[in-house]
């Protein structure tokens, strides 16, 4: 007789849609084929995850790998190497690299420098310049295009599209939701000096003060209106914008990162001084306790980690020339299990937050839940395992991250993608991550 399944996680506890029950999963040819009680002799591999969750992988739509062009920081293989670390199975990548995804061309260079080098699937942002105006209605649709990423403020090369006019074009060409970093860059031009007034890093969030968040989500929000077009607010890090989000659910769908939900000014910046500048910025205790209760309302769609690495030797430059940005890849999971364990969250908030809420706001085919017929991707953590994240867990080439020596609850011991082992207990595999498949591309010609 041959064997039924060609993987069989036995005896695990299933997180998913259904509820949270134990069961065992059957693989076949990469996805999953049976979810129930089966016999180990059925299937040509049989692993026992007792006393362990599995979790739909988890799919981190907001990253910056930095290829082409700052390989010095990170590249498509480090990065996915510390996303299947963490229990990523999957990776939305920005535009912003050298040069900036931007056309056909480069986005099929993406995709050839992904090819066998990535340990996650992935799929690619293409940046809207204001120039490439007409020409986003086909490329959002190309295969491996995760969609249309806007910049409204600090951005670089020519990504910035930052006046209402070319805004508004952007805006109604294309169908796809269009993501967006929303800070006022003429408020952040005019607050320039704040940042340059002889301080430290402590002075990032009053210079990128929560008014230019506001004004730009709102601004965002009236010409997104006017456009008939869906938004997904990424980073958002103030309560005056889960206000003004919270009643436009109809167009808009958020993102948080973990970096936004754990940190909180002054003490990060006392702590951490230039290794906890980002943007948007850490902010106050206030902020963060306002996205909880969004993210508990159900106003949050997504927990994105806005892995945007740099070297040591560049984030030690006196502010305000140290670059803003932080890792989080391979953070990201276990710090919301920390949080799942702190009573902060339920597990099932959390899968829908990092597995259904990114296939459901971007149209991922085939992954996001644990059912028959889907990629067979799991991340498979032990909940109450306690333990501290250290410099030689991580993977991203940087080498660094604002958590290291914190200690968490909760921690990623196997990540499957599509039915084989990315991770398993700190080991990587090298199964060779592919494309994303989104249910409204178009074949390549």
């Amino acid at each position: 007789m041959s064997d039924r399944f060609d993987l069989l996680l036995r005896n695990g506890t299933v997180v998913s849609h259904d509820g949270i029950f134990q069961a065992d999963i059957g693989v076949v040819s990469g996805r999953i084929a049976a979810i129930g009680q089966f016999d180990s002799g059925q299937a040509g591999e049989v692993v026992s995850l007792d006393g362990l969750h599995v979790l739909p992988g988890v799919i981190d739509t907001q990253v910056h790998f930095r290829e082409p062009g700052l390989e010095h920081k990170e590249d498509l293989q480090t990065g996915t190497e510390a996303a299947a670390m963490g229990g990523v199975v999957a990776v939305f990548e920005m535009p912003n690299t050298r040069p900036s995804t931007a056309n056909e061309a480069e986005i099929a260079e993406k995709l050839r420098r992904a090819a066998g080098r990535t340990h996650a699937d992935h799929a690619f942002f293409v940046g809207a310049t204001g120039s490439n105006t007409e020409e986003l209605p086909y490329l959002e649709n190309l295969p491996g295009v995760a969609g249309v990423k806007l910049f409204m403020g600090a951005s670089t090369g020519d990504l910035l599209v930052d006046d209402d006019a070319r805004l508004g074009e952007v805006l109604r060409h294309g169908r796809r939701r269009m993501s967006v970093h929303a800070e006022d860059e003429p408020r952040l031009r005019a607050r320039r000096d704040v940042a340059s007034s002889g301080g430290g890093a402590e002075l990032h969030p009053l210079w990128r003060d929560a008014e230019s968040a506001r004004l730009a989500t709102e601004r965002l929000l009236r010409l997104a209106r006017a456009a008939g077009r869906r938004v997904h607010v990424l980073h958002v890090t103030t309560a005056e914008e889960m206000e003004l989000l919270a009643a436009h659910k109809d167009i808009a769908s958020v993102e948080v990162t973990p970096q936004h939900l754990t940190l909180a000014a002054p003490e990060a910046y006392e702590r951490l001084g230039t290794l906890a500048q980002m943007n948007p910025p850490i902010r106050e205790a206030r902020h963060r306790e306002r996205l909880w209760r969004a993210l508990r309302a159900g106003v949050v769609d997504v927990i994105g980690s806005d892995h945007a690495p740099h070297t040591l030797e560049e984030k030690r430059k006196p502010y305000p020339q140290s670059p803003s940005g932080m890792p989080g890849v391979q953070t990201l999971l276990p710090l919301m299990l920390d949080h799942v364990n702190a009573g902060r969250l339920s597990l099932l908030r959390l899968v829908d937050l990092t597995s259904a809420g990114p296939a459901r706001i971007f149209g991922i085919a085939g992954k996001g839940r644990i059912a028959r017929g889907y990629d067979a991707d799991f991340s498979v953590v032990d909940l109450k395992r306690r333990w501290r994240i250290e410099e030689s867990w991580l993977r991203s080439r940087c080498g660094w991250s604002p958590f290291t020596g914190m200690e968490v609850t909760g921690r990623p011991v196997m990540t499957v993608l599509r039915g084989r082992f990315s991770m398993r207990e700190g080991e990587l595999s090298g199964h060779p991550g592919q494309p994303v498949r989104f249910q409204e591309a178009l074949p390549r010609s």
